[in-house]
Parts: C-alpha cells; structure tokens; sequence
C-alpha cells in the first residue's frame, strides 16, 4: 500500500497535467516597425504570430490600440502544463520566438498565471474559461488583482459567504465567461482575471455589481486593465498594415 507522502505526489502529478499555463504580453510598436512599408508591417506581424505558434498550444492576438493609449497589441499564449518543467520550456520558447522581434515591440506589460481548481466552487462553472479554442468572443479584458492582508486573517467561513455573493452575481451573467490565474509569489499580483464578452456595456454593468459587494473592502490593487479586441490570425496584415 502506497504511504501518505506516495498519495501526495500522485495527487500533486495528477493536478499538473489538468493546469495551463497562461501569459498575456502587452507590447507597443517601436518607430521602427512604424518606419516599415505597410505590406512590410503586416507582414512582420504574421511572421510573429507564426513564430509563436511554435512555442504554444494556443495564440490569440488582440488589438489595443486605440482602446488604449500606451500599447498597440496584446497576445495570449497558454500551454497545458505537464510537468515540473514545462514553464521552463514555455517561457525558453517564448523569449526565443520573440527575439526576433525585439527591434519591433516594445513590452509595456507581461500577466501570468496558472489556473487550478477555485476553493470557493466545488464544481467547475459553465462560464468558465477555455484557453485553447481558436474562436474567441470579440473583446477580452485581463487585469492584475490583489487581496489586502485582512481578507487572509478572515476565517474562511467568513471569505466563503462573500465569495458566495460574487458568485451568485456572475452567474445572473451566463453570457459572459472568466478565467482565474493564480500568481502569488511569481509576480507582484496575487491573480490575473480574465473576462471574454461580446457585449463591453454589460460587462462594465456586472463590474459594478461587483463592486457594490462586501467583498470589494479586501481588494488591494486591481488595475492596470487591458481591453483587446480580438483578431483572428490572418488578418493581422489588414489591421496593422493600414490598408
């Protein structure tokens, strides 16, 4: 009979084949991709999306500017996670798969995370997020989220009922889903939360909701927000040539 420390790592190998690893990168052209011809520029943009196809499962490219003054672009990758060392790799490809290009984008923001199983929902939500489709709804928004310390001296009888309430509200909003990152201790955030909607209006309604919980006293920091635009691949050259 396996021991208790033998369950452990089954039970921890078994997790790690069920997360994905997701990374947002924020970038703004530099003069020199805007000193390009316009078929030059498009076609710079499919040979990055290209190269990044190779480092991951999925690629979704969205547009932010004019949506957002600082940046042009952002683009979600994500990989299923199946091993220890697959971060590893993720990020060994990625970094390689951009080089290139480095003389062209400039990073003004970079969110990651891993998903795993919510210890406020038992069962896994409908509106639940999956990284991996090609079709994707129209907009996505993707912010970097922090808990103040009293929220985690809170018994957790107390956190759950709140939770409780910012999941009743979600799910009055079946047309909209979410995606949660889990971040501590990797980066300055604690979470990055991502939210995919074809309607921004009703989406800017349940934030609001959202913000009229009890909950809303323990959020720490919840910003900078990047809104995108989505754009399938292959039709990069028309929205960053200019044509």
């Amino acid at each position: 009979m396996a021991d208790r420390g033998e369950d452990t790592a089954s039970a921890a190998a078994a997790e790690r084949t069920t997360q994905s690893l997701n990374h947002f990168g924020v970038y703004r052209f530099t003069k020199e991709f805007w000193g390009l011809s316009a078929d030059q520029r498009g076609s710079t943009h499919s040979q990055l999306l290209e190269a990044l196809e190779g480092a991951a499962h999925a690629v979704h490219p969205y547009q932010l500017f004019p949506m957002e003054s600082a940046a042009d672009l952002m683009i979600w990758t994500a990989v299923d996670v199946e091993g220890v060392d697959h971060p590893k790799r993720f990020f060994e490809d990625l970094g390689r798969a951009m080089s290139p290009f480095r003389g062209y984008l400039e990073a003004t923001d970079s969110l990651w995370g891993f998903t795993r199983p919510s210890q406020y929902s038992r069962a896994k939500s409908a509106q639940e997020m999956d990284p991996f489709p090609a079709e994707r709804a129209p907009y996505l928004v993707v912010y970097p989220f922090t808990k103040t310390i009293d929220w985690y001296l809170l018994g957790p009888d107390t956190r759950q009922g709140m939770m409780n309430e910012h999941i009743r509200i979600g799910k009055q909003y079946t047309e909209i889903s979410q995606l949660l990152l889990y971040s501590s201790g990797l980066q300055d955030q604690e979470f990055v939360v991502v939210y995919e909607t074809e309607d921004l209006s009703l989406f800017s309604q349940l934030v609001r909701e959202l913000r009229d919980t009890e909950a809303r006293r323990y959020t720490k920091a919840d910003t900078p927000v990047h809104t995108g635009l989505f754009y399938p691949p292959g039709q990069e050259e028309t929205v960053w040539s200019g044509s």
